[in-house]
């Protein structure tokens, strides 16, 4: 009987062990699954992620540092006499750096399988990593998180991550705002960046009573997905959120950077660099890939679903602000409607260069523009976008690979970006893999086939500026 008995609880153990084996099996597959969702209910105490993070985050600035000094050349080298509209010095000189042994005009000549094999495609111009991407967010330039700091007392702080690129080449802060109601005026903002400490201030006798509310929405925070008042937010203390001018500074840019919310698995997911909202009156398409229609859709997805990383379930947690069309999404959408580009004194009514203004170089920039660089099948006058999206395939040109937690394999279609006034808003392409016009044009001699020369492309470049 003793045997049987032992028998039967060894037989027990043997069955209990093989249960609780099958259940970390299953525990650990399901880990494994991917999902579409983000975890609810967070099973780790605040303090104790906020401690695991801060322990983590100099590794991970560390990490994104490297990639940046390895793609890039950082240093500050503004070009002589050319500024943004509000002064702002432009950073000249192409500074992707090439993989050893390479030449610009040797690349130039290979076809894109041949860079693909021999693994000659730019570091710089593969897609640029979120500096955080196994999670990404909102994250906004020290100089942005300082003034918001001294005029809200609001802290966009995150204590897990800074921003990555360096100040001189982002957008000027704060930059003017220019309308098309009141050109007039020149920069309404009066050198201030617009808060909900000033909007009433600056634009009272200016605005009518619904732009001025909808300017009030557009520096409202409102909870998102890193700053909010639940344990799961990257804020050391409850935050209220943040507005739509966080990083539309202004109506324009500061160059914050975020993922987009529409893209599964995480790795996947594209990083955004900020665009303008200067002339959107004249676009038709609004996100870089989602090519919502209209400016109104495009305010009313950002709350509902852009500001939670694409996760309306995690926004009822933390505190979706869903607008009202009809009158809270129509009054934002008015405002922005009127934000103007900057002026472009050399342009004539039609976009193009007034011969008696410019330059020769800028003159046969214009003609290259026009023609052999193919600038304008996408970029057309006079407001230099078609309106469309366009794949460039750049996967022709690179093995798939994963860089820094971005799986860097395809870029698919992106909207054409305006290029009017496009000198004041650096860095460049959807996610600001190219941080100035000089490696834009490096990219997309690259990209089209077009062989341009040195002389060429200096005198692209040249007026570019101009727009």
């Amino acid at each position: 009987m003793k045997r049987k008995t032992a028998g039967k609880i060894a037989g027990g153990v043997t069955l209990a062990l093989a249960a609780m084996a099958s259940a970390v099996t299953v525990a650990t597959a399901a880990e494994e699954k991917k999902s579409s969702y983000m975890p609810v209910v967070i099973k780790e105490e605040f303090a104790a992620v906020m401690a695991r993070l801060k322990g983590e985050k100099p590794a991970a600035l560390r990490r994104q540092k490297d990639l940046l000094e390895a793609r890039y050349d950082l240093s500050n080298k503004p070009a002589q006499g050319v500024t943004m509209s509000g002064g702002k010095p432009v950073q000249q000189g192409v500074r992707a750096r090439l993989p050893k042994g390479a030449s610009w005009e040797e690349l130039a000549q290979m076809n894109p399988e041949e860079i693909r094999d021999k693994g000659l495609f730019p570091p710089a111009f593969l897609p640029l990593p979120h500096p955080k991407h196994a999670e990404g967010g909102m994250v906004f330039p020290e100089f942005h998180i300082k003034e918001i700091r001294k005029q809200e007392g609001r802290d966009l702080t995150r204590f897990d991550l800074d921003f990555d690129l360096p100040d001189h080449f982002l957008p000027e802060f704060p930059a003017p705002i220019f309308l098309t109601t009141r050109p007039d005026l020149g920069d309404v903002s009066k050198g201030k960046l617009v808060t909900i400490d000033n909007f009433y201030e600056l634009f009272n006798g200016v605005l009518n009573p619904k732009q001025i509310e909808g300017v009030r929405l557009l520096v409202t925070p409102f909870p998102q997905q890193q700053f909010n008042q639940t344990e799961d937010r990257r804020s050391e203390r409850p935050s209220r959120g943040v507005t739509c001018f966080d990083c539309h500074a202004n109506g324009h840019s500061n160059a914050s950077t975020h993922l987009v919310g529409d893209i599964r698995p995480q790795e996947f997911r594209h990083r955004i660099d900020t665009p303008s909202l200067r002339g959107v009156n004249v676009q038709r398409l609004f996100g870089s890939q989602r090519a919502l229609k209209t400016v109104e859709d495009f305010t009313e997805f950002e709350q509902r679903a852009a500001y939670f990383d694409g996760d309306p379930v995690i926004a009822t947690k933390k505190g979706a602000n869903p607008l009202e069309r009809g009158s809270q999404v129509h009054a934002m959408a008015e405002f922005q409607e009127i934000l103007d580009f900057p002026p472009a004194p050399k342009l004539g009514i039609d976009g193009k260069l007034d011969p008696r203004k410019a330059t020769a170089s800028e003159m046969r920039g214009q003609e290259l523009f026009f023609g052999k660089a193919k600038c304008a099948s996408c970029h057309t006058a006079p407001y230099y976008t078609d309106n469309l999206m366009h794949n460039l395939r750049t996967e022709r040109f690179f093995k798939p690979q994963m860089v820094n937690g971005r799986m860097a394999n395809m870029d698919g279609p992106i909207k054409t970006f305006t290029l009017r006034g496009i000198k004041d808003s650096p860095p460049y392409l959807h996610d600001g893999r190219l941080l100035t016009l000089e490696d834009t044009v490096e990219f997309f001699n690259l990209v089209l086939e077009t062989k341009l020369t040195a002389t060429e492309k200096q005198d692209l470049v040249a007026f570019m500026r101009q727009l």
